[in-house]
């Protein structure tokens, strides 16, 4: 069967205009969803930005309130925010930030808020002597932080975010806790390890080498911060206590991913420019943290980190094209910020478009799960040790995928460095699937192949999948495209990650469809003859 491109876009359209009023368990409106954050002075400087946001299709504005020590609002003026954004059919919530970022992360032109926490907050130190502030737990922290948790209770919020620098690492790739004196006697008096074992672990972490002992660190960083967690939830039990979990965030960062199950959740992203969002590596790389963290988030429960920092270094379009990873993924919230300073006003006439297509899309996706013969996986090693390197450029290969916690018996499982260092160290037991690293390894288990992370490599692995009988959906060109195949749901969404136009030829055995995509654009294609 071979349809043109018309009737291709009119049976597209039946079906998604079907769907699109469809909303979570039913109800109408409501599965995918817009928020921003936006703080009250940005609000109240320029009276027109609500309205602008509203009408492009946000329904919940989130307002800064304590941030690591200081409070960047008072109580009494969120209530005016509050008022003010209600006053326009708005929902209304507040967002801290418990523990502070090394350097400027909040982007606040008019240099009013303090960068770094309290001199009565002690600095973090590093394993290799270095000092930061924030990202670390000392006393009084949790404490202050569970005072402001309780007096914006009287607010009665239903949801409080706690922002990603909610983490005990830097950033991404590190592996994180505090390594002063006094948490050095706490681990060890923790743990039950003698002196000897504090220079093992500072060796192991510069090697990132998974000892004992590192575990048994990994795991006390990660108790430290979910104390903290839960404190702060017991200090207003009527409020849902959401975490931001930052790009790739795990284990090494302090976060036990979970004991965060049941609560709202956050989808790390990285790709916050253009210059850092326009590479194909750059966008497989944002989508393959968002479908790890899939993992431990429910759909409803999911938000995203759909950020612009410095605010105006990422492109309308590529704001709009952020949109794509949640609804591959599921993440029924999108999570739009950038700091202290708003986009562009100008970008929402690009973003509202966007965001009722996606809405449209997601309707008809919500509830399914992509699946294909190219498996996404990011082990023990990766999360407690790893660099934070994804092997991900796979998932633009054209190449249906799905998401899995263990390797499988089937397909071809992609494993990244220090998930195939483990399996070339025996820690990691393969499956009967067949295994994909970046190089050849000394210890090379039966069915695994090296194969660069480069797309030449990659296309010519996608058709010897397809030699080998596999008969579901895939692009047959040659050319960066993110197929998600669903077949719960009879259907494929297409992700262009280029920057113009692509026609693309859908196979899926006798059938072939031509399909055309607009620049970073997504669209959905029927073939329920594919339903499973």
């Amino acid at each position: 069967m071979r349809l043109n491109r018309r009737d291709f876009i009119k049976a597209s359209a039946v079906m998604c205009c079907a769907m699109s009023n469809r909303g979570a368990n039913g109800s109408e409106g409501r599965l995918r969803e817009y928020h921003v954050c936006l703080s009250r002075r940005a609000c109240e400087e320029n009276p027109e930005l609500l309205t602008v946001v509203r009408d492009a299709g946000v329904t919940d504005v989130w307002q800064a309130a304590f941030f690591y020590g200081y409070w960047y609002d008072t109580v009494e003026g969120l209530q005016k925010g509050r008022a003010q954004v209600e006053s326009l059919g708005l929902r209304w919530h507040p967002i801290n930030v418990p523990l502070g970022h090394p350097g400027d992360a909040l982007g606040d032109a008019s240099g009013q808020t303090p960068l770094t926490p309290p001199a009565r907050w002690k600095m973090a130190e590093r394993f290799d002597g270095g000092k930061h502030s924030g990202t670390s737990l000392h006393d009084p922290g949790t404490a202050e932080n569970v005072a402001a948790v309780q007096a914006l209770a009287a607010l009665e919020p239903d949801i409080l975010f706690l922002d990603d620098d909610f983490r005990l690492a830097v950033g991404p790739g590190i592996i994180g806790g505090c390594f002063c004196g006094e948490h050095r006697a706490q681990f060890l008096q923790a743990t039950g390890f003698a002196e000897s074992a504090w220079d093992e672990l500072r060796e192991d972490a510069l090697a990132r080498r998974l000892s004992r002992v590192l575990r048994a660190w990994v795991e006390f960083t990660c108790d430290q911060l979910t104390a903290c967690f839960r404190a702060q939830q017991a200090a207003a039990p009527n409020t849902r206590l959401g975490n931001m979990i930052m790009y790739l965030g795990a284990e090494k960062a302090g976060i036990r991913l979970t004991d965060y199950r049941d609560a709202p959740f956050r989808v790390g992203e990285l790709m916050f420019n253009d210059a850092s969002f326009n590479p194909l590596k750059g966008k497989t790389d944002e989508l393959f943290s968002v479908l790890f963290h899939r993992r431990y988030a429910r759909p409803e429960s999911a938000w995203s980190e759909t950020t612009a920092f410095p605010a105006d270094q990422l492109s309308a379009r590529n704001l709009a094209a952020k949109l794509a990873t949640s609804t591959i993924a599921d993440v029924r919230h999108t999570m739009f910020m950038s700091g202290m300073t708003p986009f562009p006003i100008e970008h929402w006439a690009t973003i509202g478009p966007a965001m009722t297509k996606h809405a449209r899309l997601h309707a008809r996706l919500a509830g399914h799960a992509p699946k294909g013969p190219f498996k996404h996986y990011w082990g023990e090693a990766q999360r407690y040790v790893g660099d934070d390197q994804p092997y991900s450029l796979f998932l633009a290969s054209g190449m249906p995928f799905e998401t899995v916690e263990t390797l499988p018996d089937d397909g071809r499982t992609f494993l990244s460095d220090f998930d195939a260092r483990a399996l070339e160290e025996s820690s990691l037991k393969p499956g009967k699937g067949a295994l994909v690293t970046r190089r050849a390894l000394a210890k090379m288990p039966e069915a695994t192949q090296a194969v660069g992370e480069e797309l030449p490599a990659l296309f010519a692995l996608k058709r010897q999948v397809v030699q080998e009988g596999y008969t579901g959906p895939w692009v047959e060109d040659d050319k960066p495209a993110v197929c998600a195949w669903y077949p719960s749901a009879g259907a494929v969404l297409l992700w262009n990650p280029s920057e113009g136009r692509e026609s693309y030829h859908l196979r899926a055995g006798d059938t072939a469809v031509d399909v055309e995509v607009e620049g970073l654009d997504a669209e959905l294609v029927e073939m329920p003859q594919l339903r499973r």
